[in-house]
């Protein structure tokens, strides 16, 4: 038998055992017509209305009813009422709008019904019923009555949960019963939708659904395969089920049965999937997802993936081949509503696993490129909570960053931090009037602890890795005292004392005798000494810093003035020299000949106090340059203000920060004179195009072997010499693009009501800007360019080379149609002088079904697919795909 024919008739089943016990099921909570004892409170009528006063052993509460245009007594039969324009009745929690409703007050009935416009010939007014807190229900006609509990209803139409459902006939009993006939349930909101399931007769009832033949019907369209009748069990809660899987072929895993599962609905609050795939090859996977959730206190969702693949490159038969690659992916979001524990926060990001699970399960399963590129991990389970009135806050996390390409792991395990917020000790709270220059002397006070491994990904649970854990907690006390001198310096002073406390000191090694017997230039020895240890250091610091300003105007042009601010600061700063053996924290160890001073606590967390003196002036100097442009009118919304000559004006930046700084150190050997730092940001063209720039300048000259002389380069004529510098830019062409994804993305950030799957997705769209795709942006163009230049000694020529590397990356979309968009991203990369990776993607918008094409055409990566899927949330799983992936060898 042909595997097309197979595969299509496999989905099709699926298309149909998926969506009809969905649709029959919302179908089930079409609003009922309830019994008149059940009552909720309802809104008094606006315009004045009449009422009908119950009558013993009849109606148990009054009717009421109003209209817009009129309410006409028949003159045969006074107990008849019909109301015209707009008209709404009201009984119980049962309430009615239609254009026109005819009242039997004597057989305690009601008609309603719409009318048809003479000019556009629509139907208009249809009637609109509701009862208590269900959605309403929009019908051509409807006929009820108040003391039998029947309804007749005509062409209904209503929404449940992204559903819509429509029945030509309907009919409820007293029973609560309703019969349906020629209905249909689709997820399209047209009139006349583009798809759904087609059902003949049904019965619908507290417990159970019955329905007579039902078949799918696609652009009205029936579809051959139905079934003849339909017995499905109702439950208001979660129901448990089976996960149709899906069928395919992988070149290198083989034949596969992939995410045939179980769901579980646990209860309210919790639900779960258990999934498994195997492979012809002797590959599987497995995943468990889990969502919970505790209105008004906290949510979250729970994902972890096991995965075992056979090194499909090896040669059959061989050890190689028989092994398999054992990976695994957990991931677990939570989050705290703040009013659920006020003053005390929770929140959890856990993304970890193995650094092999993407590329060898091809994402799971889902060969989304930007997780099989993706290069780190990182997680973080953050605990908070404020004392005394938000004065004390003290915050605690676990955290985790992975390497993926060299396999390194960090884990901090755990780190806290204690702080106390800054409070001036000398101060009064009976103070009147301003403070006195020592009572505006501020002390502070934090604490920090950390416990962390840094490790190979292999050495994590083993004694080796245990070795590498490092502890550590530091104290920090500043003191501060700020004022303002003569009117324009602003004047800063403190004292900062940092105490650390370490359970481990480290002592190296390169001195060893044997028989007596002196042996220099050993092998380096590290030795790792348990004991608790304190070491402590401190510094002086002062400062002035002020701000001055310079305007240049123009009498005439388009530029009206250009105004330079400048922020200058001159500060001092003094450190002891923590090296000396006063203190105890630095050793001596021979290497090549020459004796080195080392900390014991150089590989400890929070680092060792600084050797050598520091007493010295670090200075800088920011520039902001900005024009002032001429304009006849002010720009709504813009920054505007009056030039010289009262016409408007608005800003334009030039330079929007220009730094310049520096340290020089008065009691340091040699080299007293630290490297001058530059770096600067402007834009151009409204904010679309963005420049950074940085670099570094040395100012000593070298030698003939690139070493640095204590000689200034001044005396050879130089400035100084450029070390490095680096330059950065993005641009734009279309800004509106961005700030609509992130509204967008923004509004779907608190949907608690999102799948992992469809979290997942919306996490991918904030990583990856052309996975957003908006039909109301017709065009979009951005690129980044980066660029990085530093020298490097060549010993072979006794000269300096320049290294340059750069960047480009660029990605866009365009609207063809409407309807169409296709978006692009790619890049050059200029040391291999060649395209990087390159992907279109190309939507349709079928109204409510999606067309998706995505194409990598070349590189190690270079695959397609086709996704055909219904938009609705409710059916994500309802899609047909074709695709070949890089796993396939394409």
């Amino acid at each position: 038998m042909d595997l097309k024919f197979i595969k299509g008739f496999f989905l099709r089943y699926a298309f149909l055992t998926l969506l009809l016990p969905i649709g029959l099921n919302l179908l089930a909570q079409t609003p009922r017509i309830r019994p008149a004892t059940e009552k909720l409170a309802i809104d008094t009528a606006k315009a004045a209305a009449d009422t009908i006063k119950k009558n013993d052993g009849e109606l148990e509460t009054e009717v009421q009813y109003n209209a817009e245009d009129s309410i006409r007594y028949d003159l045969k039969d006074q107990n008849i009422v019909h109301l015209y324009g707009k008209a709404r009745i009201k009984y119980g929690d049962f309430e009615l709008d239609a254009d026109y409703i005819r009242l039997d007050q004597k057989n305690n009935t009601i008609f309603s019904t719409g009318r048809k416009d003479t000019k556009s010939g629509r139907y208009r007014g249809r009637p609109i019923f509701k009862q208590g807190s269900e959605p309403p229900v929009t019908t051509d006609s409807l006929t009820y009555n108040f003391k039998t509990k029947k309804a007749y209803i005509y062409q209904i139409h209503t929404e449940v949960e992204g559903g819509f459902i429509q029945a030509r006939k309907s009919k409820k009993n007293i029973y609560d019963e309703v019969s349906l006939k020629d209905a249909i349930y689709t997820t399209c909101n047209l009139e006349h939708p583009h798809f759904g399931i087609h059902l003949t007769r049904g019965l619908v009832t507290d417990k159970q659904i019955v329905t007579g033949p039902a078949y799918l019907v696609i652009e009205d369209i029936p579809f051959p395969l139905g079934i003849p009748f339909g017995f499905f069990p109702k439950s208001n809660k979660r129901a448990s089920g089976i996960m149709l899987p899906t069928f395919g072929e992988e070149a290198n895993r083989g034949f596969f049965l992939r995410e045939l599962g179980w769901y579980f609905g646990i209860n309210d609050y919790w639900d779960a999937t258990l999934r498994g795939s195997i492979y012809s090859k002797g590959s599987y996977e497995t995943s468990v997802d889990a969502r919970y959730r505790k209105n008004y206190k906290y949510d979250g969702n729970l994902q972890f993936r096991f995965a075992s693949t056979k090194n499909f490159n090896a040669v059959e038969g061989t050890d190689a081949f028989k092994r398999a690659n054992k990976d695994f992916h957990l991931n677990w979001g939570h989050s705290q509503r703040q009013e659920a524990n006020p003053g005390t926060t929770f929140s959890a990001q856990v993304d970890l696993g193995t650094s092999a699970y993407f590329s060898n399960t091809g994402a799971g399963g889902s060969y989304d490129i930007n997780q099989v590129t993706r290069n780190s991990m990182s997680s973080n389970i953050s605990y908070g909570k404020t004392f005394a009135d938000g004065r004390v806050n003290f915050t605690s996390s676990l955290t985790h960053r992975q390497d993926l390409s060299t396999k390194q792991v960090y884990l901090g395990l755990p780190q806290f931090n204690l702080s106390v917020a800054t409070f001036n000790p000398l101060d009064s709270k009976t103070r009147a009037g301003e403070q006195k220059w020592y009572q505006r002397i501020a002390v502070g006070y934090s604490l920090q602890g950390e416990n962390s491994i840094d490790a190979q990904e292999s050495e994590l649970f083993s004694k080796q890795g245990f070795k590498k854990l490092r502890t550590g907690m530091q104290h920090n006390i500043p003191v501060n005292l700020s004022l303002n001198v003569l009117k324009y310096l602003q004047f800063s002073t403190g004292v900062q004392y940092n105490e650390r406390w370490y359970l481990q000191s480290i002592r190296k090694n390169t001195l060893q005798f044997n028989d007596g017997i002196y042996r220099p230039n050993t092998p380096l020895v590290i030795d790792t000494i348990s004991g608790f240890n304190r070491v402590y250091d401190y510094s002086l610091n002062s400062g002035f810093s002020t701000k001055f300003y310079g305007l240049v105007p123009f009498k005439k042009g388009k530029i009206a003035a250009i105004r330079h601010v400048v922020t200058p600061s001159l500060g001092f700063s003094y450190r002891p020299d923590f090296s000396q053996n006063k203190y105890g924290y630095y050793g001596l160890v021979e290497e090549n000949n020459t004796l080195r001073r080392y900390s014991y606590y150089e590989s400890s967390i929070y680092g060792s106090p600084g050797a050598g003196r520091s007493a010295g002036i670090n200075f800088s100097v920011d520039n902001n340059i900005e024009a002032k442009r001429r304009e006849k009118t002010s720009t709504a919304g813009s920054d505007t203000t009056k030039s010289t000559n009262g016409s408007q004006a608005d800003k334009m930046p030039i330079i929007q920060g220009l730094s310049f700084s520096g340290f020089y150190n008065f009691v340091a050997d040699s080299f007293k004179l630290s490297t001058i730092s530059i770096s600067g940001r402007t834009s151009f063209f409204k904010q679309k195009l963005g420049l950074n720039f940085g670099g570094t300048f040395d100012p000593y000259q070298t030698d003939i072997n690139g070493r640095r002389v204590d000689r200034y380069s001044l005396s050879r004529g130089k400035l100084a010499r450029l070390t490095d510098f680096r330059l950065s830019t993005d641009f734009s062409l279309n800004s509106t693009a961005l700030s609509e994804r992130s509204k967008k993305l923004e509004g779907q950030q608190d949907n608690k009501n999102l799948t992992p799957q469809q979290q997942q997705e919306l996490n991918m769209i904030s990583r990856n800007p052309n996975a957003f795709v908006d039909f109301n942006v017709p065009w979009n163009i951005s690129a980044s360019y980066s660029l990085n230049f530093s020298k490097q000694f060549d010993t072979q020529v006794r000269r300096f080379r320049s290294i340059v590397t750069n960047t480009l990356n660029f990605n866009g979309d365009l609207s063809v149609t409407p309807k169409w968009k296709v978006q692009y991203s790619s890049g050059y990369d200029f040391q291999r002088s060649e395209i990087s990776y390159t992907q279109f993607s190309i939507y349709r918008d079928l109204h409510c079904w999606d067309l998706n094409i995505n194409w990598i055409p070349f590189g190690n990566f270079r695959s397609y697919s086709v996704d055909l899927k219904v938009k609705a949330s409710i059916l994500q799983d309802l899609k047909l795909s074709k695709r070949r992936t890089f796993m396939d060898n394409y």
